[in-house]
């Protein structure tokens, strides 16, 4: 079985516009992330787990424990609080926003790489990144 933990390039993007639309992210920060081409590194270091996004314009790292709530802080300001689980070899991260609304963001093996899946409950958009594996 292949572990989730490595290093993956974003090659593609389904529906990334419109979800970050419905989440509230504003215009040119869309625009942007909609355009980057992260780098995503997943690591493991016994109970602890680190997911960083590399772009060039900043890189954002989540490290948490999981089945126990961390705060993420976003570029807005916002802060989530968030509680990530293992489904499988799937990370699934259920976050909650200070208006509660809740976003599922799933980290999800493939044969060549990995899909990041992101659901915005509140409106039902969902976005999908494809990532191949380098590593």
């Amino acid at each position: 079985m292949t572990s989730i933990v490595g290093t993956y390039q974003h090659e593609s993007n389904e529906n990334l516009d419109e979800y970050f639309k419905a989440v509230g992210v504003p215009y040119i920060p869309r625009k942007m992330m909609c355009m980057s081409s992260p780098r995503l590194e997943i690591s493991n270091d016994g109970d602890k787990w680190t997911i960083r996004t590399i772009t060039m314009i900043r890189t954002a790292e989540a490290t948490f424990i999981l089945n126990e709530e961390y705060e993420e802080h976003m570029p807005t300001g916002v802060v989530l609080k968030n509680v990530t689980t293992m489904e499988g070899d799937n990370l699934v991260t259920v976050s909650v926003g200070p208006d509660n609304n809740k976003v599922i963001r799933k980290h999800e093996l493939t044969q060549d790489g990995l899909v990041l899946t992101m659901t915005h409950e509140k409106s039902g958009q969902v976005a999908k990144r494809y990532f191949k594996r380098l590593s």
